[in-house]
């Protein structure tokens, strides 16, 4: 059956996001490295987010919650005042840091919508990433926006089904492996995945075995003659 559809992932995928948190990571290691070594303070830091992401999901506040709360574990409940006054500089300055398009990314979108319904099927702060897609100026290309606490298979065939004309004639773009390919092949799309310079540990997984579904690509420009010659 023919594609119909085309769901992209957005940071990441369509404009810089971890190369930010990594940055911040590194501003937050120097803020406390009175109180450990710089692995130590990345390690205790990617447990706090993992534990608090049922709680606040993904995105720049729920991050700055977890850079507050692993302050105050490794200064044994009493993080001075100053420590969480940067800390929410920061995550203030994250919410504020310019959006920056990959490269190739304007006029593949552009070619694509000229073909496809386009949907944007993303994770993260609602306010944050609705900020982000307007500053693109890649919002008047989709016909459609989804927000989502999590990307699972009941994900990808409702927004699909919504928005399309089911996940069998859809095909999910992304830079993540855990959240963009496998859950959409298991919900009947195809997927391809778009590798990023840097992952988030949380987003990693091997590739799929043994589908016909599965692409990667090096960069979203090849997206639409992979579509063409691959899903038919």
């Amino acid at each position: 059956m023919p594609i119909t559809t085309v769901g992209l992932d957005a940071d990441d995928t369509l404009w810089h996001n971890e190369t930010i948190f990594r940055l911040t990571h590194a501003r937050f290691v120097d803020l406390l490295d009175d109180h450990g070594d710089a692995e130590t303070i990345e390690a205790r830091l990617a447990e706090t987010e993992q534990r608090n992401l049922r709680l606040y999901g993904y995105g720049v506040k729920g991050f700055t919650l977890s850079m507050i709360e692993t302050a105050m574990e490794l200064c044994d409940g009493g993080a001075p005042p100053e420590v969480v006054r940067e800390i929410l500089a920061a995550g203030r300055e994250m919410l504020a840091h310019p959006v920056e398009t990959l490269p190739g990314v304007d006029e593949t979108l552009a070619e694509l919508s000229e073909r496809y319904r386009l949907v944007l099927i993303t994770k993260g702060d609602l306010m944050d990433q609705e900020r982000k897609l307007a500053a693109s100026g890649l919002g008047d290309l989709f016909a459609a926006v989804e927000i989502v606490s999590e990307k699972d298979q009941g994900t990808y065939e409702r927004v699909f089904a919504r928005h399309g004309t089911g996940a069998d004639q859809a095909v999910m773009a992304g830079n993540s492996m855990k959240s963009d390919v496998l859950p959409a092949i298991a919900a009947g799309a195809w997927a391809v995945h778009i590798p990023y310079v840097v992952t988030w540990a949380h987003e990693i997984a091997p590739a799929p075995r043994d589908s016909n579904r599965y692409g990667a690509l090096d960069t979203i420009s090849a997206l639409p003659g992979w579509i063409t010659e691959t899903c038919r």
